[in-house]
């Protein structure tokens, strides 16, 4: 007895322990996030920009498509931009006289697609006919982040870094030998004309498939014959010789790529910020005031009356609500009502960011955004990628915006049914046994190979799918279903080629959308209205604990394998039928 109560002492002692420590840790966070909402509220409010300042874009950060929320920005350590403000401060600066230029801060972490930063680049482009300066600096450039850097004024690189200047290359992984080794058999379920939806094939077979190899170089190619283009112009050097240099890896070392002309100078930082102070006239790079572009963009308020709601749609597609960076389908439908249903907004642009996801998702999110082009223009503006689901809830709206190497298209379906029982009965000795009350009762049961009929509703699920999906695209684009048939199929494009078969309507990034939705209107002058509604801190935290994620969860550290383990999450959690991209895009 004396024991019993010893332990149930002992439980009580550590469970009040813990509680004590969630709820240090819980007030400690909100009286942080009160802080960290004052003083931002209070910078905001004065902050002034002196003569002799320079923007700074710090691009060593991850970059969405939205500034982040209070919680999301504290789970990434606070090393998160958001490409709303990244644009406004742009466009502020060009007009700002106190504003003397740019100073481009990059580095090998740069992650944004190749259609943000094109975006980003084009902004930065507008900037310079002001006749101000941009300066680029980096101990190493990745690809993506030296084609931003690339239209610099001068570009600096570490004399001991990298620049990452190879081409664009597409690899896939192919887990079919290691399931046959662990007896899984997996049937690839698509609409017998998508050979292109080459979802799934990594579990079916050991290499590309020839209708995914075709789609994948052409995509590739598109994007990269368009930025080496723009290099080409910038630089000064013929696209031919860029190709030459890129071939044969001539750029990598900095010494090579200031031999080519790749770069203006090999410097460290501290000789950058002297040269920028030269390049001011100032005595003392001490004397720079540098501005942070989220504090600046936060600093000027848009008052008209007149409002456009920017919907953010970024992540996978999935259904319901919930926290992090996803598509949900509730919160973007509800967003989509509101919008339509406020009389202060007068067009509304759907930004979207997405490889596609859950059919049931997309479905939802297709007839809300039907619902709101009864009430009010409606314009999407497509990011890096724009794809399967992704297209599907863009295809209705009156105009869609793509950068020219935007990933788009992939219209189609596929569906997958793994068959585990002979790995469990070879592999670890586990059988089953099953009564039936009828025939089909575990006919999708993944304990036993797929009945002819369970394998007949399968593929009439797809096929009816596919043939939704191209009336949808057929009806919001005003095109024939068999035109709409005949370049889908699950065929991944670029902006530039979809907009050749009239997928997309223009190119060009945000400013164009809001541009078109503006004109729509019938507005000379508007503010912006973002939506998804941001809810506080406190509030999101409490969703999270309802959750019945553990506070350590919450709190946990981001690792450099975590983009590995969401990849695999994803695919443990994907619905049976998927409208998306039939791989992970990270180039």
């Amino acid at each position: 007895m004396k024991d019993f109560f010893k332990m149930m002492l002992a439980s009580c002692l550590s469970n009040l322990l813990i509680l004590g420590i969630g709820v240090f840790v819980f007030v400690a966070l909100i009286v942080g996030s009160v802080a960290t909402m004052v003083s931002s509220g209070e910078n905001a409010d004065m902050l002034v920009v002196k003569e002799n300042s320079v923007l700074e874009l710090d691009l060593n950060k991850s970059i969405y498509e939205r500034t982040p929320n209070e919680l999301d920005a504290y789970l990434e350590g606070n090393q998160v931009l958001g490409a709303d403000v990244l644009l406004k401060s742009i466009r502020m600066a060009k007009d700002d006289d106190n504003i003397s230029g740019i100073y481009l801060k990059m580095s090998a972490l740069y992650n944004a697609g190749w259609a943000l930063t094109e975006e980003i680049r084009n902004a930065i482009v507008d900037f310079k006919e002001s006749g101000k300066f941009v300066y680029s600096y980096a101990d190493t450039y990745s690809q993506k982040g030296y084609y931003l850097a690339s239209v610099a004024d001068s570009v600096f690189i570490n004399p001991s870094g990298m620049l990452d200047f190879k081409g664009i290359a597409a690899e896939t992984l192919f887990i079919k030998d290691l399931l046959d080794k662990l007896n899984v058999k997996v049937k690839l379920i698509r609409p017998r004309s998508n050979a292109f939806k080459s979802a799934g094939e990594m579990y079916t077979m050991t290499q590309m498939s020839q209708a995914n190899k075709t789609q994948v170089r052409t995509y590739i190619e598109s994007i990269w014959n368009h930025v080496v283009a723009d290099m080409s112009a910038v630089r000064g050097i013929s696209v031919d010789r860029l190709n030459a240099i890129a071939d044969n890896l001539e750029a990598y070392l900095p010494a090579d790529a200031l031999k080519n002309a790749l770069v203006d100078g090999l410097v460290f930082e501290h000789d950058v910020l002297v040269l920028l102070s030269e390049q001011m006239g100032l005595d003392d790079y001490d004397d720079i005031n540098f501005v942070k572009a989220k504090k600046y963009a936060q600093s000027s308020i848009d008052v008209s009356s007149n409002k456009i709601a920017v919907i953010y749609a970024q992540g996978d597609v999935v259904q319901g609500k919930g926290t992090g960076v996803n598509v949900y389908s509730s919160v973007i439908a509800k967003a989509l009502d509101d919008a339509a249903d406020n009389d202060a907004v007068k067009a509304i642009v759907l930004r979207v960011n997405s490889p596609g996801g859950a059919v049931v998702a997309s479905e939802i999110m297709t007839n809300a955004v039907i619902r709101a082009k009864q009430k009010k223009p409606i314009v999407v503006s497509m990011s890096d990628v724009a794809a399967s689901a992704g297209y599907e809830i863009s295809c209705n709206a009156h105009k869609i915006v793509a950068m020219p190497t935007t990933i788009t298209g992939s219209i189609g379906v596929f569906g997958l049914y793994p068959e585990l029982g002979g790995m469990l009965k070879n592999k670890f000795g586990v059988t089953t046994d099953t009564v039936l009350t009828n025939k089909n009762a575990a006919a999708l049961s993944t304990m036993r190979p797929l009945s002819g009929e369970g394998y007949d509703v399968l593929v009439r699920n797809v096929e009816d799918f596919y043939v939704t999906f191209c009336q949808r695209v057929a009806l919001g684009r005003n095109l024939t279903v068999e035109y709409v048939d005949s370049i889908a199929r699950g065929r991944v494009w670029t902006g530039i080629d979809a907009k050749k078969l009239g997928l997309v309507d223009e190119l060009g990034g945000m400013d164009k959308a809001l541009d078109i939705a503006a004109e729509l209107a019938e507005i000379d002058s508007y503010s912006i209205l973002a939506y998804p509604k941001e809810k506080d801190f406190a509030t999101q935290l409490m969703e999270i604990l309802g959750e019945e994620q553990s506070l350590t969860d919450v709190l946990s550290k981001r690792t450099d394998v975590e983009k590995y383990y969401e990849m695999l999450e994803q695919i443990n959690n994907m619905e049976p039928l998927q409208a998306r991209l039939p791989y992970f895009i990270n180039f």
